[in-house]
């Protein structure tokens, strides 16, 4: 009855330490938001830089798992390119040993400070009080470590069980022990702050220890692989990167433990710590290998996988610089709309093909691209609010409010496009089958539509015409008289009962005459972009 009592207040300990663990990652990550997506997402091409950003967050959130499960949306949502994806991984898996270290050297003994002082937060006034639950559950993920350390310490007079844990196993089955049971909790940090308590207690051996931490880092990829089921190939890509990687890395390392492995048990040192240490070295020296070969890593999963048909050239981010002025930033907003504006066009065309095609590829593709302008939506935001310290005149007021309407008339499209989207969700959601007369309704709007953005895109790029007031277009018009078209046949098609794909279509007019109203108003704002190099060249030839 006591042993089961024993165990029974052991899983609950556990079962707290993984709950502490998950809440603390989701209040950082709350705290964060935006920010903290665009942080990562602000890896640069420079491998090193992706490995101490994925270290850095890793140690703040403490979940690796967490870390490369974000790191897989922000590729899934075209923010993050793949590549740069890969050194975040690599960095996660030394943001982990934190955990370990605070374990080793029982700093976890302040755990209840944290409780305390995250919980008065809660309930204070100040801004501060937003820290109060992620300061709460840190401490409570070291508080519930303590538990699991004094409810098992009667464990160190179980002769049999010390014997057994003590005494040099099977390194492979200890390894697939670590797996299995991190795979299990979704946390490596739990398997690994379980075996250095039960090394400082004297109930693990450290020789048992060690592989069973190197099984973790292998299970903690379930998570990923787990959020990327129904992703596609470009986050498919990341998971199994991440799980490439901690199995490359434990192979790098297994060899060494089957020959010296008997040789962990003459340590002096404090066995916690050297545990600790060990789980340290390990970790770096795996993340500093694949670094120095990220490239060649890289192009063996892109061999495995493909390039991937949905990636995209993404639209630089704009940040402001110490040198910019108020018409430094104007230049920049001017060249990014245009780059935004066909990036738009881009999409309506994908959103189209994917209802004429039927292909889940281009489906995925259209999908991909959406969920990328809404990440830019907030980073223009960020950026506008950014430039307005640089305002000095009035007619500099003027031409910020002028952009800024320019890139709200954008978003708006984007909005009308995703709309458009959100009827071949229904579709798709509903196993509708549309007849070939629909496609050729829908591919018929479709051209008209492409036609209106080419010719707002040739506007934009014409520095010689600013009239003073833009009549309809020819093109504009045709579009019109298109949508009215298909409105008719299809009020026509939905008075038989049989055609449920005519209804369903029926938003999908709607849809494309307000996307057409607001390309109409976005051409009107006569707000001029300098057109590239070449453009000027041939415009001076001309005149």
């Amino acid at each position: 009855m006591e042993i089961l009592q024993l165990v029974m207040t052991g899983i609950t300990a556990i079962i707290l330490f993984v709950f502490g663990l998950d809440n603390f990652s989701r209040e950082i990550e709350q705290i964060s938001g935006d920010r903290f997506r665009k942080f990562l997402g602000s890896a640069t091409n420079i491998p090193i830089f992706g490995v101490l950003i994925g270290a850095l967050v890793t140690m703040i959130i403490q979940s690796s798992s967490a870390t490369s499960v974000i790191s897989i949306g922000l590729v899934n949502a075209g923010v993050l390119s793949f590549k740069n994806s890969v050194g975040i991984i690599f960095g996660s898996n030394i943001g982990t040993t934190i955990t370990a270290q605070l374990v080793a050297f029982k700093l976890t003994n302040f755990a209840p400070i944290f409780i305390i002082i995250g919980f008065i937060l809660t309930f204070t006034n100040s801004r501060a009080s937003i820290f109060g639950k992620a300061v709460f559950y840190f401490g409570f993920v070291f508080f519930s470590l303590n538990l699991i350390s004094s409810t098992l310490e009667p464990l160190q007079n179980n002769e049999a069980l010390v014997s057994m844990l003590t005494e040099a196993q099977n390194p492979l089955y200890a390894l697939l022990v670590g797996c299995l049971f991190t795979a299990l909790v979704q946390s490596s940090s739990v398997t690994t702050g379980l075996a250095i308590i039960f090394t400082q207690q004297g109930v693990l051996g450290l020789e048992n220890a060690v592989p069973l931490i190197l099984g973790a880092n292998i299970g903690t990829t379930a998570t990923a692989f787990l959020a990327v089921i129904s992703l596609d190939v470009s986050a498919k890509k990341v998971a199994f990167s991440h799980f490439l990687f901690n199995v490359g890395g434990v192979l790098l390392f297994f060899p060494v433990l089957l020959i010296f492995g008997y040789k962990l048990a003459e340590f002096d040192q404090n066995p916690a710590i050297a545990l600790a240490n060990i789980h340290l070295i390990f970790n770096v020296t795996a993340s500093l290998i694949f670094t120095i070969f990220i490239t060649p890593f890289t192009r063996f999963v892109d061999h495995l996988f493909g390039e991937g048909k949905m990636d995209f050239e993404r639209i630089e981010l704009l940040t402001l610089t110490s040198d910019d002025n108020f018409d430094s930033v104007k230049q920049k907003l001017d060249a990014s709309s245009e780059h935004l504006f066909r990036f738009l066009q881009e999409n309506y065309n994908q959103v189209t093909l994917s209802i004429e095609t039927n292909y889940s590829g281009v489906f995925n593709s259209a999908e991909k691209r959406i969920e990328y302008v809404n990440y830019l939506k907030n980073q223009y935001m960020h950026y506008f609010s950014s430039a307005v310290i640089l305002i000095n005149q009035k007619n500099e007021s003027k031409a910020l409010i002028k952009l800024i309407n320019q890139f709200d008339y954008l978003f708006q499209i984007h909005d009308s496009i995703n709309d458009l989207f959100k009827v071949k969700r229904v579709i798709n959601e509903k196993y509708i089958e549309l007849k070939s007369d629909l496609l050729l309704l829908i591919r018929g709007l479709s051209i008209k539509t492409l036609d209106v953005f080419d010719e707002i895109a040739s506007e934009m790029l014409d520095a010689k015409l600013q009239p003073e007031k833009r009549l309809l277009s020819s093109k504009e018009k045709e579009l019109q008289h298109e949508i009215n078209d298909v409105s008719r046949s299809l009020l026509l098609l939905m008075a038989d009962t049989s055609r449920e794909d005519a209804g369903a279509l029926i938003n999908f007019v709607t849809y494309s005459q307000r996307l057409k109203d607001k390309l109409n108003n976005f051409a009107n704002l006569h707000v001029k972009i300098d057109p590239p190099e070449d453009v000027k060249n041939e415009l001076d030839l001309k005149t």
